[in-house]
């Protein structure tokens, strides 16, 4: 991805891995670099798709990033991947979990959750490449096994809930019980969309009673599957609430587009922390931009307060409104009493009216006496008096009035 948002990235980053990791792991360590900087420029290297390499150098080169990160010093990239290595699973889990309470903050409605799955390189290398080089082999060559991600979505906020990372081969049927009972510890589910790869008996039983919650999961298309849930899935299967599903395929189409679609590594261990800190960057990205949205909008009854208090300078909305109230009371035998308007709306359309009015008496008044207006004579030669005073202005138009009635 661009390098856009850097910085303000980096400083929630920083602030949720200050919420999950304490600043040093032992009192004997060098404390030059806390883990929760060393944790914040591992999501800065999975937002932006850097090696270690890299992240080594854009540090060096960014000084405003260092100043966000408050590092002293930058970190070799040997740190950063000895920091990756030791960095444990449940680490990232709880600052995935810290996320998701940030994004739902007090939220209790129960959520549809979706389940699925989809593949991570190891490599940078495309298809295309292995698929060429099969060809001048003759024959198909040994590859590495790609990875596994599995996530829990809410399709609504389309965030994060849960996730795990394994290797590519096997079945994801009993995974679905585990991805769910940690998605409940962030939000109540109300309901679980799966495709027919998470279809089981035990599956809609863990999720109905287990977690109360709705479960929509296709059977598998075998002749009439046994089970009770599965064959009412079978019959009657709800396709307008299984639509929601398809949003999950979203997810994963912007996290493989804003962010990566690889998760490097020599080691199955080192490939799954990078997966799983992929899942947490996604997470802080979406808490970043909606901070950002926020703090932009500005409140319509703040907006409403300044204009009545006449911050930054005075109302000037209603002063048609009393000179044509003032022009009103000056004439003989008025009563001098003002009407009260229902709204500033029709107080605007009684001023603009009354100046209507107004203007056309004057401009009246000057062709009687001989004005010609803009079209000629004394253009541009300072103003024009006469015997009684001068004709413009709140006075002069005040004269004219008293002069005409």
């Amino acid at each position: 991805m661009a390098e856009v948002g850097l910085l303000p990235f980096a400083r929630v980053a920083l602030q949720v891995a200050t919420q999950v990791l304490p600043p040093y792991r032992s009192r004997f360590s060098k404390h030059l670099f806390t883990q929760p900087q060393l944790l914040a420029v591992l999501c800065l290297m999975r937002y932006e798709d850097w090696t270690f390499r890299e992240a080594e150098v854009r540090l060096r080169e960014h000084q405003e990033l260092r100043a966000a990160l408050h590092l002293p010093a930058v970190p070799d990239y040997t740190t950063l991947y000895r920091f990756l290595r030791r960095l444990e699973d449940d680490t990232v889990d709880r600052g995935l979990q810290e996320t998701v309470r940030r994004l739902r903050r007090r939220r209790s409605r129960p959520i549809s959750a979706a389940i699925d799955g989809t593949g991570l390189s190891d490599t940078s290398v495309s298809t295309f490449f292995h698929r060429r080089l099969e060809q001048h082999a003759h024959g198909p060559r040994p590859r590495r096994p790609w990875l596994k991600w599995l996530i829990v979505v809410d399709v609504r906020q389309q965030i994060l809930l849960a996730q795990r990372a394994r290797q590519a081969r096997g079945c994801d049927t009993r995974a679905l019980p585990g991805l769910l009972d940690v998605a409940a510890r962030g939000a109540p589910i109300g309901m679980v969309l799966a495709d027919a790869e998470f279809d089981s008996e035990a599956n809609h039983q863990h999720i109905r009673q287990r977690l109360g919650a709705k479960s929509i999961i296709p059977a598998r298309r075998r002749g009439v599957p046994n089970g009770a849930i599965r064959n009412q899935m079978f019959r009657a299967f709800p396709k307008k609430p299984y639509r929601q599903r398809s949003k999950i395929e979203s997810v994963f189409s912007a996290v493989k587009r804003k962010l990566s679609s690889r998760a490097p590594g020599r080691s199955l261990a080192t490939q799954v922390r990078q997966a799983l800190l992929l899942g947490l960057a996604y997470n802080i990205y979406h808490l970043w931009h909606r901070l950002s949205l926020r703090g932009c909008q500005q409140s319509p009854s703040v907006a409403a307060k300044e204009l009545k208090a006449g911050v930054g300078g005075p109302d000037r909305t209603r002063e048609p409104l009393r000179a044509g109230r003032a022009l009103c009371s000056a004439r003989p035998g008025h009563s001098g009493r003002t009407r009260t308007f229902r709204s500033d709306r029709a107080g605007m359309r009684h001023s603009n009216r009354s100046r209507s009015v107004i203007l056309g008496i004057v401009g009246a008044e000057n062709q009687r006496q001989g004005g010609k207006g803009s079209k000629g004579g004394r253009r541009g030669k300072g103003r024009r008096r006469t015997a009684e005073g001068p004709t413009d202005g709140l006075a002069g138009m005040k004269r004219k009035i008293h002069n005409l009635l």
